[in-house]
């Protein structure tokens, strides 16, 4: 069994259990969304039979672990912040470089949501004001059922950037992959970033390690639950990206090198 994997330059094959297979962590996210309840109770009865210290030495060791991992948490979030320190900005802020990259937000009933909307409506605005040449959109489409580039696409499109001024990558599945295929598969060394305000450093330090000379918009948005919840999952994924930034591990589907973008920037002024 085969699952198509595509680009613009056509399409390739990978086998489906290599794609699929990233989604198996899915079932795991949403079981910790359906039981926290049960989460706390067994953290509970775990920590019901730990003794605090009694000596002053065990109190002291132990305050010492805790403000240990405190640190070791704050390590990445500070990483990411002093790598896209000066880098990011507003649309008006942002530079004049020829391709932007806007990153997936996940959709609704097959239509981007309200958070990547958002993105795609600053990815416009860069290209209204002359500010990039062409959009790379990058998202999810290891199921035939959901399929962010192309729903980028067709906003896009409804938002007045030429079909041909945009670019799809298709593998996108996380911001390391995203950034280091921009790089590898469609040969982008300067780019406009476009993500929400509390994703924006991540990706532009993520892109900035994958050989990217990137600048960050960031896109404001109210503070709701989404956004605060956003907020904690970045100090979470802080940590992956530092070890990505680190380790530099090939994305999961890397594939041959895409002529997109450079055939869209060849094709003439917009």
């Amino acid at each position: 069994m085969k699952l198509v994997v595509r680009g613009k330059s056509g399409e390739r094959r990978a086998p489906v259990a290599r794609l699929t297979g990233l989604r198996a962590g899915v079932p795991r996210v949403l079981e910790w969304f359906a039981g926290p309840a049960a989460v706390v109770r067994r953290a509970g009865r775990r920590l019901a039979g730990v003794r605090p210290p009694r000596t002053r030495r065990g109190r002291r060791r132990l305050v010492q672990v805790v403000m240990a991992a405190c640190v070791l948490a704050v390590v990445p979030a500070t990483w990411m912040r002093l790598e896209a320190g000066g880098r990011v900005g507003t649309v008006a802020d942002a530079p004049a470089r020829e391709v932007a990259v806007v990153f997936g937000a996940g959709l609704w009933k097959g239509r981007p949501t309200p958070y990547l909307a958002h993105r795609l409506d600053a990815a416009a605005e860069l290209y209204r004001a002359g500010k990039v040449r062409v959009v790379l959109v990058t998202g999810d489409n290891s199921r035939v059922e959901y399929d962010e580039p192309d729903a980028m696409r067709t906003y896009l499109t409804a938002h007045g950037v030429p079909d041909e001024r945009i670019v799809s990558d298709y593998a996108g599945f996380d911001s390391w992959d995203s950034c280091v295929r921009a790089r590898k598969i469609f040969g982008v060394d300067r780019a406009v970033l476009v993500s929400q305000g509390f994703h924006i450093h991540r990706a532009v330090a993520l892109c900035r390690s994958a050989g990217i000379d990137a600048y960050g918009v960031g896109v404001d948005e109210p503070r709701d639950a989404t956004w605060y919840y956003g907020g904690a999952r970045e100090l979470a994924a802080s940590g992956k990206a530092a070890l990505d930034a680190l380790l530099r591990p090939d994305p999961h589907f890397l594939g041959p090198r895409e002529p997109g973008v450079a055939d869209a920037l060849a094709s003439g002024a917009p």
